[in-house]
């Protein structure tokens, strides 16, 4: 496949999962409804994810056609604005759910699942902001190999955690939640699969980008 083929297909996989993550969180409105105070607070991450994600993908276009972006560039500066507070979002959710787990509120779980689940859901996190903020660094230099580098990297290892994270959707820790209805399995699986197959695409569209 060429390298245009291959931007293509990404940009059509980044912009699908666009679609599916505000398609998310209006379904996860709609099924928890009325929300908790951390129902709204997911849900306000997912919004922010797909805000963020719009931007990125953007921004995405033009790098991996070796396309200059200016540091006073809207969507670019958008960007660089947005995915902290996504993080810091992310990251406070993460900690409200480890003091929860410390504080014995899932007793019937098991210790050592909800280690691996809170250490697999702090790599996603942190790999999400390296990708984020990799691009957002290095976007008015398309042709730095070392910044591309850098990105290939972190899209690797996002779609691995991004994988991981669909896994824990769908079949979640014993004694953490029950079994996931077929819709739940349905919207989860979905946007899971378009997100590994997202960060594939990306990464196989920016190794064959223009390199002069």
């Amino acid at each position: 496949m060429t390298a245009p083929r291959w931007r293509t297909a990404a940009l059509v996989a980044l912009w699908a999962l666009v679609v599916a993550t505000f398609g998310l969180c209006a379904y996860a409105v709609w099924s928890g409804w009325p929300l908790s105070e951390f129902g709204w607070l997911g849900a306000l991450r997912t919004l922010l994810s797909a805000l963020v994600l719009v931007w990125w993908t953007q921004v995405f276009a033009r790098y991996a056609q070796a396309l200059k972006t200016e540091d006073d560039d809207g969507v670019l500066r958008s960007l660089r604005g947005l995915f902290p507070w996504l993080t810091a979002l992310r990251l406070a959710l993460w900690l409200m759910g480890v003091f929860l787990y410390a504080g014995g509120a899932v007793p019937d779980a098991n210790p050592v699942a909800l280690t691996a689940l809170a250490t697999v859901e702090l790599g996603f996190i942190l790999a999400k902001n390296a990708v984020y903020g990799t691009l957002a660094r290095f976007a008015p230099a398309p042709l730095d190999l070392a910044g591309r580098a850098a990105l290939a990297s972190w899209l690797n290892v996002g779609a691995a955690l991004s994988l991981a994270i669909g896994v824990v959707n769908l079949v979640p820790v014993a004694g953490l939640g029950g079994p996931r209805s077929a819709a739940d399995l349905l919207v989860y699986g979905l946007h899971a699969a378009l997100d590994v197959a997202a960060a594939l695409l990306a990464l196989q569209a920016l190794r064959v980008a223009p390199r002069v």
